[in-house]
């Protein structure tokens, strides 16, 4: 399928189709009431089913962790879209999304003084390789920019800046991730590296999307285990010179052709309006990606195989997406929207899985751009909704919500639903070799 164009019309703050709805919604008896019985029997077959569960070891066990560009990746698509059909899914296709092609290759990290040892590494996504040989140098640590910028170029030049930065949730620590690397090479740094962005470590890094300023040298950046950054800090501390020896043989490919997988259930009374889920399938190439995201894009698969099992056909087209390219740089995300083209405004709403799968407290919503009043409407109703999901405590319905994936719907006035869990232990797993099936409860 030919792709459109990104569309260019600005939202009024809600989509017209759910602005529609929302209008209509007033003065209806209780959502409790009219919707409990076919909420219950949908959540009851949910909680003895075992598909998604069995979709998710394959996925998981069979396939295996799927970054972009790889054989797995193109493997998952295919069964994905293979499985949609064979349910009986309407309109499956898998539109074409180009994607980039990061290969890590073979890397390796180690102290060569005051002592030699191997230190736990993984190179970061996007990032350059070193010279076949390797690259030697001293270590300076740093807690912050603010610190990196007090040392100056001078202290800075030649050496590898260990950003040794204490984990205070994912969304402050993870910029010494992404920025990090042009930030050491403005004041000279050959290399960086950082403090895996987790709270908890077993001596296993944790990957992730780094990327680069224009104008600034690209140079090697990479993360290493916390407790690897924590004996480099305690040497340092301890007044010894630490140099490290760093070697990556990573590069980034041509973009190659991978694809979003779609399918859904028509509408009985307004096919024309949408309801879109789902979560991504590519992962990094460490673990199995199974919290991040094989859990999240077959729940909702399976989610919608179970409306169709028990005949429950929605009143409006309930569609799920399997994205690809979401670590990277989201062109799933942005494909779909191109591919909806004018469609785009008939989406009631976009719902997002990519959480991992602990247990689930309810969700979170935002509405780009939409009025005061509007967005506590568009809040009310969905609390309404929620009250659905109470029976499992799923039902907490709060302001602020989304995903990387929903973020091109959103933009144009889809209203976005973030998917929310207690969140205890997923960033301990994130990105890591410790991303596998165990981690997950069949529940």
């Amino acid at each position: 399928m030919q792709r459109r164009r990104f569309l260019t019309f600005v939202p009024a703050g809600l989509s017209a189709a759910y602005s529609t709805a929302l209008s209509q919604a007033q003065n209806t008896p209780s959502l409790t009431e009219v919707y409990h019985d076919r909420a219950a029997r949908l959540i009851g077959a949910a909680l003895t089913d075992d598909g998604g569960w069995k979709k998710l070891e394959y996925l998981c066990d069979r396939i295996g962790h799927r970054i972009d560009g790889s054989p797995a990746l193109s493997q998952a698509i295919e069964w994905v879209a293979g499985e949609m059909r064979r349910e009986g899914l309407s309109n499956v296709q898998t539109p074409l999304v180009k994607v980039p092609n990061w290969v890590r290759g073979r890397e390796s990290a180690r102290l060569v003084e005051p002592l030699e040892t191997p230190v736990s590494m993984l190179g970061l996504g996007g990032s350059v390789g070193t010279p076949p040989e390797g690259i030697t140098g001293e270590v300076i640590s740093v807690a912050s920019f603010e610190e990196l910028e007090a040392l100056g170029a001078q202290k800075v030049r030649g050496k590898i800046v260990l950003y040794n930065a204490p984990w205070q949730g994912y969304g402050k620590t993870v910029q010494y991730r992404t920025s990090g690397a042009s930030r050491a090479a403005k004041l000279g740094a050959v290399a960086s590296l950082v403090r895996s962005v987790t709270p908890l470590s077993l001596r296993d890094p944790h990957t992730g999307m780094m990327g680069y300023e224009d104008g600034i040298a690209k140079t090697p950046h990479a993360a290493v285990s916390v407790e690897d950054a924590a004996r480099i800090q305690r040497l340092l501390d301890a007044g010894n010179r630490v140099r490290l020896e760093l070697k990556m043989s990573a590069q980034t490919l041509a973009d190659v052709a991978a694809a979003n997988v779609i399918g859904e259930i028509p509408g009985r009374e307004k096919p024309e309006e949408i309801v879109v889920l789902g979560g991504h399938l590519d992962s990094w190439d460490v673990g199995q990606g199974a919290q991040d995201d094989g859990c999240g894009v077959v729940a909702c698969w399976q989610a919608v195989v179970l409306m169709k099992h028990l005949n429950m056909i929605p009143r409006r087209t309930v569609r799920v997406v399997g994205w690809v390219d979401e670590e990277h740089t989201g062109a799933g995300g942005k494909a779909y929207q191109a591919w909806a083209g004018e469609a785009v405004k008939n989406h009631v709403a976009a719902i997002e899985m990519d959480g991992g799968a602990e247990r689930p407290v309810g969700y979170g919503l935002s509405i780009r751009g939409a009025k005061e009043d509007a967005a506590n409407r568009a809040l009310a109703r969905a609390k309404a909704i929620g009250k659905l999901l109470d029976g499992i405590g799923a039902g907490e319905m709060t302001k602020g919500g989304g995903g990387a994936d929903i973020a091109p719907l959103m933009a144009l006035g889809v209203p976005g639903f973030g998917h929310r869990t207690v969140g205890l232990r997923y960033f301990e797993w994130h990105h890591s070799e410790a991303d596998t099936l165990d981690k997950i409860d069949p529940r």
